[in-house]
């Protein structure tokens, strides 16, 4: 059985190039090949939607000529392949993940206004691909709250004790396995408390947020229970964390190799796809790179 690709979109841009070098090394961490991709974009006056996407001469290209350049000559270079395609990018990247067990790419590419940190197809890509996307961001980004730390490399991941997805909390003990890092399981709970009441209600008795952690710890615990059986040689740090997740999230991304997080699954009244606002968060502001995973088959 062959081995899906792992694919690297690129436009030229520095955010792109970033991407193809994590790329390469996932290709290489998994022996798998690679996959180049370049999407030509439609002239911005042509409506995509009714243009179907097709493929370019992958020959005829400055942008994967710009890349094999860049790449020749590596010893250890996994097999490549280059592909020129022309469509809406929006559109065309999140397709590619049908076929790929991760999509690679940039914060930003070339289009779009400098002042976004996340470009638009990044976005979509995220959104929408049926594999994981990881979207390494520009390099210096700042962020703010204390993380938790600790020698060697390091995953993190968020877990939902109120509904964990196992696609995400296997892909983050499998990269984390294959990076010989540990692995860190960001478990957050609300805090302050904010009970609803009705008028003329009696406020509920003060619960005591040492409980609500040692509870968050035990659920926590249970639910990683089977990871760490199957990855007996990640150890695990667990961090129950009070308030917004997406806060503790980004903090603990300084210095971590990958932040792992999951996309939302689709729901009755909203059958679209959704990434669900911890996710976007940290694809805005996290330090590193951020793999988004979409829900496992059963749960989409």
């Amino acid at each position: 059985m062959s081995t899906l690709p792992v694919v690297a979109a690129v436009d030229g841009s520095d955010d792109s190039l970033r991407a193809l070098e994590w790329a390469v090394d996932a290709a290489r961490r998994r022996a798998a090949p690679l996959r180049v991709a370049h999407v030509r974009q439609y002239a911005h006056w042509v409506q995509p939607e009714v243009l179907a996407a097709g493929p370019a001469d992958s020959q005829d290209d400055s942008v994967l000529d710009q890349v094999r350049a860049h790449l020749e000559g590596r010893p250890d270079q996994p097999d490549t392949e280059y592909v020129g395609l022309v469509g809406a990018a929006g559109a065309v990247l999140p397709e590619l993940g049908s076929g790929a067990q991760l999509l690679v790419l940039g914060s930003r590419g070339r289009g779009g206004f400098a002042s976004l940190v996340l470009g638009s197809n990044s976005m979509a890509a995220a959104r929408d691909a049926e594999c994981p996307v990881v979207v390494v961001p520009r390099p210096g980004r700042e962020v703010h709250g204390e993380a938790p730390g600790g020698p060697g490399p390091r995953v993190v991941v968020g877990l939902k004790v109120d509904g964990p997805d196992e696609a995400t909390l296997e892909f983050a003990f499998a990269e984390a396995t294959r990076r010989g890092a540990r692995l860190q399981a960001v478990a957050a709970y609300p805090w302050p408390a904010q009970p609803w009441m009705m008028p003329g209600e009696m406020p509920p008795t003060i619960v005591d947020q040492g409980v609500i952690e040692d509870e968050t710890r035990v659920l926590a615990d249970g639910f990683l229970a089977p990871y760490r059986e199957r990855h007996p040689d990640v150890p695990v740090d667990l961090v129950p964390a009070a308030g917004d997740a997406a806060g503790h999230l980004v903090a603990a991304s300084r210095d971590a190799d990958l932040v792992v997080v999951g996309r939302h699954r689709r729901r009755l009244l909203s059958p679209v796809r959704m990434m669900g606002s911890v996710t976007h968060a940290v694809l805005l502001h996290a330090a590193g790179p951020v793999a988004v995973i979409p829900p496992s088959p059963s749960e989409d």
